[in-house]
């Protein structure tokens, strides 16, 4: 299994059978992304509804008639602008696709689209657990550090935890390392930083809080071999 880095929060999980999942797709306007809008994947995951991790759901969705995997409000609003259906899910479920096992678990964050001006709900903010190929994958959206995520380290062997580290929006780099032994993960792939001024962090201060060869720091484009 890969786990690629495309910018900001946009992440590829391609599976040994070569499926490939494409989690919080922002590319139009990302000035991290090396992506374009032709990205080929079989499935969309979407965190929460800020346009820096949806943004281009709608038209990623269309382009290769790949369901849109988020909470239900998102899902179907995505289907009210064309996209294919999806599959809503919402927190604490799970489900089992041709990729492997997802679920939903909590993450503390707000959740909205700004439409005609003005932002509208888009369900929860949530994060994901993925199994495949016997490994497991923590994508923890936008989040700060919260004390679930010690249930979330004992209830699932995380190899790799996806963890925002930017701060303002999320959690900086001293609670993320908090989150990463809460969550006993055996690797660590820090995301959502240095794409705006507000979230301007250093990824290597951020592992030195760390033990040595935990956190996996990659540039857009570059992938960690899970």
């Amino acid at each position: 299994m890969q786990l690629t880095f495309h910018g900001h929060a946009c992440m590829m999980l391609t599976t040994d059978e070569g499926k490939q999942i494409l989690v919080d797709p922002w590319i139009d306007g990302n000035p991290q992304t090396d992506l374009d809008l032709d990205v080929k994947c079989d499935a969309i995951l979407v965190t929460h509804g800020h346009h820096d991790h949806s943004g281009d759901m709608i038209e990623i969705s269309k382009r290769n008639n790949a369901p849109i995997i988020g909470m239900p409000e998102l899902v179907h609003y995505a289907q009210s602008q064309g996209a294919p259906e999806g599959h809503p899910m919402n927190l604490g479920g799970k489900w089992t696709f041709d990729f492997g096992t997802v679920k939903v678990i909590h993450a503390q964050h707000s959740s909205s689209l700004e439409i005609n001006g003005l932002p509208v709900y888009m369900g929860e903010a949530c994060g994901y657990m993925v199994t495949a190929d016997d490994k497991t994958i923590y994508f923890a959206g936008d989040t700060s550090n919260f004390g679930d995520m010690s249930l979330f380290g004992n209830g699932f062997d995380i190899d790799v935890a996806v963890l925002p580290i930017g701060g303002n929006f999320t959690m900086g780099p001293e609670e993320a390392a908090s989150a990463a032994k809460r969550l006993k993960a055996k690797h660590v792939v820090p995301i959502h930083y240095n794409t705006f001024p507000l979230i301007k962090q250093d990824p290597t201060a951020f592992a030195a809080l760390l033990p040595e060869g935990v956190v996996e720091i990659v540039k857009p484009g570059e992938s960690v071999t899970v």
